[in-house]
């Protein structure tokens, strides 16, 4: 049987994960978030994300520079449009800036199909998608190295994507797969904003976020034996005390609720599956220290065995969640659409802060 020191042995390899959520242009949050964790000094053995986190996590663990927080920041400005003019009131900038991408596209992220010649342009009914994101690809081949991400001195990069078929989880994990920018990709192909599927390994992949928007799940089963420090991103509020007053509010709220962090049962479910088995090592002792005939102490090898193996392989547990939560100050269906350059400074600059706070007060 597992004795305590080698279990508290186990525990002391904890693993520090860094969990990134999907949800557009407020990924420009979770740089200001990563920026501060690099500020404390906080290195992470995991990255994992779907979506435009998965993006985020690329760039911070393939960054051709050296210098995560930096390329990242340099990304997110590229990403930003000029277009949208300066000085607009933010209750008014997210609608021009959403209403401009969704238009015309941006040109390092996506482009609309009816700019592009096709042989099914007239025939809307039969498009598949709006938006294509090859630009996204290009995008990400310009600031990220794909042969670095393979290094194991590099933090473990796992994205997290949907399979349109079998509706299934797809998950590339650096540490067995050859990760390229179609896996990226393949995270961030939402279709309910009309962006368009990618194909890679004989499947057609959505978006990460139509199974979960916070990644927790996959990356524990990634990674099932060390117990776990896990820093998560929360880019849509869980709490919104304002009842909302139209149908557009209506839309956005339950947006929200869908895509918020709900992994606290994953962090429950750990605890408790640790505790039944210290009561099985417990009740084993027990039991080795009885009389036991011989039947009963062969059956009892047989569960030891098996015991040992669950034990090792996916006995590690969450020790701790700190969560860093985006907080709105108002209520916008298409927000996530806004790449104006006032706005990603100002999701970098507020993710930043909000980290800061987040950080002191979990010591």
């Amino acid at each position: 049987m597992q004795s305590i020191s080698t279990r508290e042995k186990q525990s002391m390899q904890y693993e520090t994960v860094l969990i990134f959520q999907g949800g557009g242009s407020l990924g420009a949050y979770e740089c200001g978030v990563y920026k501060a964790l690099k500020r404390h000094g906080i290195e992470f053995d995991i990255i994992g994300g779907t979506s435009i986190g998965a993006v985020n996590a690329s760039v911070i663990v393939g960054n051709k520079s050296d210098e995560p927080a930096k390329a990242l920041e340099e990304f997110w400005l590229d990403l930003s449009e000029g277009v949208t003019p300066p000085g607009l009131p933010d209750e008014i900038r997210p609608y021009f800036a959403s209403m401009y991408s969704a238009t015309f596209g941006n040109p390092k992220i996506f482009f609309p199909k009816w700019f592009v010649p096709s042989a099914d342009y007239f025939m809307p009914y039969f498009w598949q998608y709006l938006y294509d994101i090859t630009p996204l690809k290009n995008t990400l081949n310009q600031y990220v190295d794909f042969q670095k991400i393979r290094d194991p001195q590099k933090p473990r990069l796992i994205v997290t994507s949907t399979d349109i078929q079998s509706s299934r989880p797809s998950v590339f994990d650096s540490k067995y797969d050859e990760i390229e920018a179609e896996h990226v990709l393949a995270s961030a192909g939402y279709p309910f904003y009309g962006i368009s599927w990618t194909q890679k390994n004989g499947k057609y992949l959505w978006d990460g976020t139509l199974l979960s928007n916070t990644p927790l799940r996959e990356v524990i089963n990634a990674s099932p034996k060390y117990d776990k420090k896990v820093y998560t991103v929360d880019l849509f509020p869980k709490d919104q005390h304002e009842i909302p007053n139209n149908m557009l509010e209506v839309w956005h709220r339950a947006r929200d609720i869908m895509f918020t962090d709900k992994t606290e049962n994953n962090a429950r479910m750990s605890k408790i599956i640790t505790r039944y088995l210290k009561l099985i090592r417990e009740m084993h002792e027990i039991l080795t220290s009885s009389s036991l005939d011989e039947k009963a102490r062969s059956r009892l090898e047989i569960l030891e065995k098996e015991y040992n193996k669950l034990a090792s392989d996916r006995g590690g547990i969450i020790n701790q969640i700190v969560r860093i939560q985006r907080h709105e100050h108002m209520h916008y269906l298409f927000e996530d659409a806004d790449f104006s350059l006032a706005t990603i400074r100002e999701l970098i600059d507020r993710g930043e802060t909000d980290a800061k706070e987040a950080l002191a007060k979990n010591g």
